[in-house]
């Protein structure tokens, strides 16, 4: 009865301040049908702001992405701000946006790009507002480019279309970290009623705080990824076709312009996915990470064209998915790890051969995340330059990137498993145009050498050793079941602090446990990478080479998994290798998961559209 009450003061209180018809009608619908669950999930509790931002489907109340509740998290998010900088009002933000639209509610990303844009103009604060849709990585890139103090991206990236997203940046160009959001997040609670010019978005028109930074960011961003291109003659005279996707999001224009910019023809766009379009109607989720389902017609058009490499992008163009054809006629879609281990050696190889300085190398760094294949930690120990892992998602490759090179350091490259790639430190997050282009060019390089992809990776794996991987995850609605499952890892047998020794016939040889800080592998039992008791995550070394992260989702009732086996240099009996990791896998999940006992669900249970 009180949530009831609480719910429909919310929504009356919403009333007041809305000013979107749409969505103000659909609330007012609500009340008079007086429907208590609409109302309960609307205005029960208000969307919660992260390091990832804001997320979560666009429509009417305060759970869910619209006018009203971007303005309130701009207001939050200018008054930390302002608490934060000194001269916010000389220096200012930047803000994109990509092409999604909810045409019932009212809401676009645009609509709130601009509406952002007049809550900080309404206070002096000079905002470089995108004229048109970019992709994402453009606006870290502005922030250091243009040494402003934040940056805000409105998109749901790969998200299913009614989704909406609000995404932030510092001044250092990486995409905040704790305390920022829990700092964000109070302010926007003590922020809620609009401001008076906050609504007024035509505010911006002609408004001397107001730029267009689009001609001066295209221009400069594609000049400083030229850093990247090492063999533009052979770009040129490349018979190599590639075809490109950006599954009806904002990357067609600006890959073609990547390509331009490191001497290729333009690559074939698939033309029903070229256009931004937020139904995303030839795809059911417009995520190149599914794999082949998502690359269908990317697959024709290759096929009529005689194009031999794939290059896929999401929405915002902030990833990236790439596929070869193989000499059986056969598409290989490459997974995040083999791109990222490709990508890696390539980058490595062209520093190298560009420096004459051997000794230059101590300053020379790579990143992944903890859950992404260790390959790069393999090829830093046999070439001599330095590995760093951190916890999972690009907030923390770009801070950690930021702090090196401040430090004089060179961050070459750094991945995430998730099809995620920052190649050039013009960009401290991932970025799929200019991840698309440099794959182009090792492309390109590689057919001179009669090698393709595949080719390719297979010899960088004979070379620092294979290291192949799984992953996958159980569904478990119940998170008491969740915290059991972790606590009896952590104390195994019943004893306190002890951890499994073994799993199945595999030895267990190190330990590392994010959410209480331990890891038996440091001479303090402390673990380095910062710890969250709000999540679990524990990551087991095993001694045949094995590594094993068992971590719960952020945003989903998911228990996920990531497995992989590194095998020294030299071993290289694939098959044997496969089988083994099969073994250590099994047993992960019968003795470490327990689903019977824990009543969990497994992937293959799960039918397609939930996976």
């Amino acid at each position: 009865m009180a949530e009831a009450r609480a719910g429909r003061a919310a929504a009356e209180q919403w009333l007041r301040w809305d000013k979107n018809p749409k969505t103000s009608e659909i609330v007012k619908h609500m009340l008079d049908e007086e429907n208590a669950d609409e109302l309960q999930t609307r205005f029960g509790s208000r969307m919660e702001f992260g390091t990832a931002g804001l997320r979560a489907a666009m429509g009417a109340g305060i759970s869910q992405m619209n006018d009203l509740t971007i303005i309130q998290t701009t207001q939050g998010f200018c008054r930390y701000l302002e608490k934060n900088f000194s001269d916010l009002n000389k220096r200012g933000i930047v803000i994109g946006f990509d092409a999604r639209a909810h045409p019932s509610s009212g809401g676009s990303s645009k609509r709130f790009a601009r509406l952002a844009a007049a809550t900080f103009i309404s206070q002096g604060i000079p905002v470089y507002l995108f004229s048109k849709i970019t992709p994402t990585p453009f606006v870290p890139y502005t922030i250091t480019h243009l040494k402003l103090c934040a940056g805000i991206m409105i998109t749901a990236s790969h998200n299913p279309k009614q989704d909406n997203g609000y995404k932030v940046y510092w001044e250092n160009g990486a995409q905040i970290i704790s305390p920022h959001d829990k700092g964000i997040s109070e302010a926007i609670e003590e922020n809620q009623e609009p401001w008076p010019e906050a609504w007024n978005d035509s505010l911006i028109e002609n408004n001397s705080l107001h730029h267009d930074p689009y001609a001066t960011i295209k221009k400069d961003y594609f000049k400083d990824i030229q850093k990247l291109c090492f063999h533009r003659n052979i770009n040129k005279e490349t018979n190599l076709k590639f075809v490109h996707t950006s599954v009806h999001g904002v990357g067609h224009e600006f890959v073609q312009l990547a390509f331009e910019a490191f001497g290729f023809k333009p690559p074939f766009a698939v033309p029903e996915q070229k256009e931004p379009d937020p139904e995303f109607p030839t795809v059911k989720y417009p995520n190149p990470e599914e794999g082949k389902g998502v690359l269908t017609l990317s697959f024709a058009l290759a096929e009529k064209e005689g194009a031999k490499i794939i290059l896929a992008n999401d929405p915002d163009a902030d990833r990236l998915a790439v596929a070869e054809k193989q000499e059986s006629g056969e598409w290989k879609v490459f997974s995040g790890n083999e791109t990222g281990a490709l990508l890696g050696w390539w980058i490595f190889t062209c520093w190298k051969n560009q420096k004459q300085d051997p000794s230059a190398i101590k300053d020379v760094y790579m990143l992944s995340s903890t859950v992404s294949s260790k390959i790069l930690r393999a090829i830093a120990l046999k070439e001599g330059f330095h590995f760093e892992e951190t916890l999972t998602g690009f907030k923390w490759m770009g801070n950690r990137a930021k702090q090196l090179m401040d430090q004089g350091k060179i961050v070459l490259f750094a991945f995430e498993e998730a099809i995620g790639y920052m190649c050039s430190p013009a960009v401290l997050d991932k970025d799929g145009v200019s991840a698309a282009v440099i794959a182009a060019e090792m492309s390109s390089f590689l057919a001179t050498k009669n090698l393709s992809l595949a080719q390719q990776l297979k010899a960088v794996y004979e070379q620092y050793g294979f290291h192949i991987t799984k992953a996958s995850y159980f569904i478990c609605h119940d998170p008491k079941t969740i915290e059991e499952l972790f606590e009896n890892l952590r104390n195994h047998d019943g004893k306190k602090n002890t951890y499994p020794k073994s799993c199945g016939r595999f030895k267990v040889s190190g330990v590392r446990d994010l959410t209480t800080g331990h890891d038996s592998s440091q001479p303090d039992q402390k673990a380095i990478l910062p710890t969250s008791k709000s999540s679990q995550m524990i990551t087991f070394t095993f001694a045949n080479g094995g590594v094993a992260t068992m971590r719960t989702s952020g945003t989903e009732p998911k228990i996920k998994y990531y497995a992989e086996l590194c095998a020294p240099p030299g071993n290289s009996d694939l098959e044997q290798l496969k089988k083994e990791l099969e073994e250590l896998v099994n047993a992960i999940e019968k003795h470490f998961f327990q689903p019977e006992k824990n009543k969990l669900q497994a992937k293959a249970e799960i039918p397609l559209l939930c996976s």
